[in-house]
């Protein structure tokens, strides 16, 4: 007889911590949300803050994994749909939030999200052929999704100096019906980046 919540029991010391990862994302986006309600600039640092939270999670969880010897197929899918959240989905967020609201916005942000998703799912797919003798994967094919922290970091110091909505860093251009915030253009290269098959990336 199968008990409730066994899921649960079944998840290892490293689960918990992919978990962990997909709560700060989460946090991250609603924290966005919560800015764009309220107006509160501290709404939305902390969801900025809950992102380097994310990625230590999401560098920890990998290294426990390791060291108990407890890689498993749930795992990785759990790190993969908790990367889309705090990686992908949340920093999307947090750049509208900071005023990227345009049409063309919208559609740059929502291919950043689509590369990140495509690379999750081409890396889980290709890792077993790509790990060596160890079963180790040697290497990334394109960025790996959590360097979007760097442009978090980007829109946190556009936000601590007031360079947000409309004073947003470079303005914006309109085009057509719709209006294109150039800095957008950092999330279009990022997804682009991460979803290249020439750039090979040494994995630590």
């Amino acid at each position: 007889m199968k008990r409730h919540f066994s899921m649960l029991r079944e998840f290892h010391l490293a689960d918990w911590f992919t978990l962990a990862n997909a709560f700060c994302g989460t946090g991250a986006v609603f924290a966005a949300m919560r800015f764009l309600q309220d107006g509160e600039r501290g709404y939305l640092l902390f969801g900025m803050a809950l992102i380097p939270l994310a990625f230590i999670f999401d560098a920890l969880d990998g290294r426990i994994a390791r060291w108990r010897k407890s890689s498993s197929t749930l795992g990785r899918e759990l790190d993969s749909l908790s990367d889309v959240i705090s990686f992908g989905v949340a920093p999307a967020a947090l750049a509208y939030a900071c005023g990227m609201q345009g049409g063309w916005d919208w559609l740059v942000l929502s291919y950043f999200v689509c590369c990140g998703v495509s690379r999750l799912a081409r890396y889980n797919v290709t890792a077993e052929a790509m790990s060596g003798e160890e079963g180790k994967v040697k290497y990334f094919e394109g960025t790996p999704i959590p360097t979007s922290l760097a442009l978090v970091i980007v829109l946190a110091i556009a936000a601590g100096t007031d360079a947000i909505g409309h004073d947003l860093w470079f303005g914006q251009w309109q085009l057509g019906p719709w209006q294109l915030h150039p800095m957008v253009l950092l999330f279009a290269l990022s997804g682009s980046l991460m979803i290249s098959k020439t750039l090979h990336i040494p994995k630590p």
